[in-house]
């Protein structure tokens, strides 16, 4: 009885130790995580062609949605406001950098620019 019992306090927590978590990488339909970042820069391309200079920086950011990066600042004082929206990819390691964006540069609410970057 003491061996069954000394058996069981040493295994249980061992095999309470051996659980974890699976992670999947694959999408539902055959998506995988490259396939997600595809799909959302297809879409951002085709938000972005409708955009016209311009347009009011609320409307834009209501089409668009969130932005992958952000930066405002004064120059001259005008108020310049660029977001960045993920549409290419250049490197292949699952991360978003700036250069995979296009930027959207707006001065005081207004469309100024739309850059893509290489």
């Amino acid at each position: 009885m003491k061996k069954s019992l000394l058996a069981l306090i040493v295994v249980a927590p061992l095999t309470l130790g051996l659980t974890g978590c699976v992670i999947a990488v694959g999408g539902e339909d055959g998506h995988s995580i490259t396939g997600d970042f595809e799909d959302r820069e297809y879409e951002n391309r085709k938000k972005i062609a409708r955009i016209q200079l311009n347009s009011n920086f609320s409307d834009v950011s209501r089409e668009m949605g969130v932005a992958d990066f952000n930066e405002t600042y004064l120059d001259g004082g005008k108020t310049v406001n660029v977001v960045y929206y993920r549409t290419h990819r250049l490197h292949k390691d699952g991360l978003t950098t700036k250069d995979e964006c296009t930027k959207l540069v707006f001065i005081d609410n207004v469309l100024n620019a739309i850059e893509q970057g290489r």
